[in-house]
């Protein structure tokens, strides 16, 4: 063969070479499987486990209401910090005091669980730290007059007889003023013909009255939430769309 054939001969080659391969390259790019994007939570000023009451136990379900971790816990609170075990003297137990970690109690005993359900650590009372004092002092207060309640703002509030001294004039039969990180703009539980809801600080329906009690605790601090019942005994907590988990 002449060297002209050869030079033909190489690059017909080449040709088939390089199809062979970009052929090879387009059957892997379609064979590999589509990645599918990771579940976002329906509501993400809320946690994505939430704790829920089943059968006079309790465990965690998820946004959907789907329990995720089983009930087998007498009590349970959310996957937030615990600044005891964040201030512990022990250094290996204070990655514990995250918020990837929730408190539960079992046959008496106290753990830290993770988000799988796993219990990862047993409390022991020397590894407990002392937690910095953070007292921040409300802004708004209720206030009775005549039997009913309204809401003033303390620094401004200096005749009960003046009704435009009052952020909410007296009316209901029960008010209270939840702990929050928005002290301008808190949660207040209020209660009007036997039957409680809650409201903000214009005076507007955020949960409507229809539940027999909401718990005065710190579920809407920690986790934005309220925990309420319409029957006086099973608790459940909503959110401030009103929804159940």
């Amino acid at each position: 063969m002449n060297k002209k054939n050869m030079t033909k001969a190489l690059a017909v080659a080449l040709v088939f070479l390089l199809s062979f391969l970009k052929a090879q390259e387009n059957h892997v790019n379609h064979s590999v499987p589509e990645i599918k994007p990771e579940i976002k939570n329906s509501n993400d000023s809320i946690p994505s486990l939430i704790p829920h009451k089943r059968n006079g136990k309790f465990g965690f379900v998820n946004q959907q209401g789907k329990m995720v971790i089983q009930p087998e816990y007498s009590n349970v609170g959310f996957f937030t910090e615990d600044c005891n075990l964040l201030n512990s003297p022990n250094e290996k137990a204070q990655k514990f005091g995250t918020a990837a970690y929730a408190s539960v109690r079992r046959n008496g005993i106290d753990f830290r669980i993770d988000r799988s359900g796993k219990r990862a650590y047993q409390f022991k009372d020397s590894d407990l730290g002392k937690c910095p004092s953070e007292f921040k002092k409300q802004r708004f207060y209720a206030y009775v007059k005549n039997g009913f309640y309204g809401i003033i703002e303390e620094s401004k509030f200096y005749d009960q007889e003046d009704f435009r001294q009052y952020k909410i004039y007296p009316q209901y039969h029960y008010l209270h003023v939840m702990e929050g990180d928005d002290l301008d703009n808190p949660m207040i539980i209020a209660s009007f013909n036997d039957y409680f809801g809650v409201i903000d600080i214009n005076n507007n329906i955020v949960i409507p009255f229809e539940y027999q009690d909401i718990k005065r605790n710190y579920s809407w601090k920690l986790a934005r939430l309220f925990e309420v019942t319409k029957d006086g005994k099973n608790y459940y907590f909503i959110d401030a769309k009103n929804q159940g988990y």
